[in-house]
């Protein structure tokens, strides 16, 4: 009998090219026909081993998934970023490669990064997703998430519209 452990925790230095790597895959999945190709490329290389390893270095606040040893999702948090919310924290993204989602997985890490959140004193909490993918939306409402603002943000050409989910404490 073998036994495949599943545990949520701190990022460290070591992580970061498994961070990248499902940061490429998940972002490819999530926003593939989304976002403009050229956009989501750069995006994502620019986001490669060594800005992780940096953001990790500096205290960012990340948290990662490993299963069975290995990192298939991560997390960010951290103090609000916009200040006409009154949400304290905000989760700045949270993926998992793709073959790992719906599965509990990003349930689990959502509700560690919002644990994480009140540890730090803030008791409240925003996550920003765009608003066409449908995906994101729909975990977030199905954690508990309700719709307390709308933006847009642009990638090269394009204005997307993206909606704010608020969570209370917990």
């Amino acid at each position: 009998m073998s036994t495949l452990s599943i545990g949520v925790r701190r990022a460290e230095a070591s992580d970061a090219e498994a961070i990248a790597a499902v940061h490429d895959s998940a972002w490819r999945q999530a926003y593939n026909g989304l976002i403009p190709a050229r956009e989501l490329t750069r995006m994502i290389v620019r986001r490669g081993p060594n800005w992780w390893h940096r953001a990790i270095r500096r205290g960012t606040g990340i948290l990662v998934i490993d299963v069975g040893g290995a990192v298939v999702g991560y997390a960010t948090f951290g103090p609000n970023r916009a200040r006409n919310l009154i949400q304290r924290g905000e989760v700045y993204e949270i993926y998992l490669r793709p073959e790992y989602q719906g599965v509990g997985l990003g349930s689990r890490l959502f509700l560690a990064a919002r644990r994480e959140l009140l540890r730090h004193g803030f008791d409240s909490a925003v996550v920003w997703a765009l608003a066409d993918n449908e995906g994101a939306c729909r975990f977030y409402k199905n954690a508990g998430g309700r719709k307390v603002a709308r933006g847009s943000e642009r990638f090269g050409n394009a204005t997307l519209a993206k909606v704010a989910f608020a969570f209370a404490r917990g």
